[in-house]
């Protein structure tokens, strides 16, 4: 029986092996650092189901939280199948659908107006377009590079995501300033969020600005991220609209459970709407 050891060029080949399935780059980054991580922990000894599920106690007791956990074992597990080691894989943990989320996560509209009004006030004006374009269209930051003068002078961008293809729409105000933005700074062509090298933004670049926004706008800097704002512009659609199955098509979502955790507000709401019942006599 061959023992079970991975190598630096099986990760390699995995990757590329990745890169084919037409993951995306940041997928791609993300399984190979977990993929990485675990390896450093079971180091030359031989690789079997029970140091894998040690491995997962590990994390438990580590206290990483459950989804950040599954979505590691997610990594490791596909490792296991591309090798063709099915019988190391382990379950995930089972989770019970969260019904509403920590209002410290959760960011509110009057604190998106901040974090905008604060970026104006720097005078950075590319970080204030950055930060109404994320939120006033739902986009992923990984998709900022689709918002081209092409694209917003149509008032759509055709984002390709995954292998699929799904338009954004861009409202007419949001137009109007991204392009006297690009026209002041001499874009004429191709994506907008750029740096003074022309190159698109880095997801770290964004992260980064964007958390030096926080004290001036009085904001929890751990609800400050691009993210946050496509969960906001999530629940503002849904609150209006409370169409689920368009919002996915909007978010490019393949499941509609996907969408749900988009949706879900702080507990505060439930509470109110418990009280609103008025059951207790």
């Amino acid at each position: 029986m061959n023992r079970k050891n991975v190598t630096k060029k099986q990760i390699e080949i995995f990757a590329a092996h990745l890169k084919r399935e037409e993951k995306s780059e940041n997928t791609v980054e993300k399984y190979i650092r977990d993929v990485r991580a675990f390896f450093s922990y079971v180091g030359e000894t031989e690789i079997t189901k029970e140091r894998v599920i040690a491995y997962k106690s590990k994390l438990i007791s580590e206290g990483y939280a459950p989804r950040s956990i599954n979505s590691m074992l997610a990594s490791i597990n596909s490792l296991f199948s591309f090798l063709g080691w099915s019988d190391l894989k382990v379950k995930s943990i089972k989770l019970q659908r969260q019904i509403y989320c920590s209002e410290e996560k959760e960011m509110t509209k009057a604190e998106y107006t901040r974090l905008v009004n604060a970026a104006k006030q720097k005078g950075n004006e590319r970080l204030n377009l950055l930060i109404q374009t994320i939120c006033g269209t739902g986009i992923r930051v990984s998709e900022l590079q689709y918002i081209t003068v092409e694209a917003v002078k149509c008032g759509e961008a055709l984002v390709s995501l995954k292998g699929k293809i799904r338009s954004v729409f861009i409202v007419r105000e949001l137009q109007k300033k991204l392009l006297c933005y690009a026209a002041e700074q001499k874009i004429t062509t191709g994506a907008i969020f750029i740096t003074r090298n022309g190159k698109v933004m880095s997801r770290t670049n964004i992260w980064r600005e964007m958390k030096s926004l926080c004290e001036q706008a009085r904001v929890n800097p751990s609800k400050v991220f691009p993210h946050n704002l496509r969960h906001l512009f999530a629940r503002t659609f849904y609150g209006i609209e409370k169409d689920i199955v368009k919002l996915a098509d909007i978010l490019g979502h393949s499941s509609i459970n996907t969408t749900r955790i988009y949706i879900i507000t702080t507990g505060n709401e439930h509470r109110k709407r418990m009280e609103n019942m008025r059951l207790i006599i």
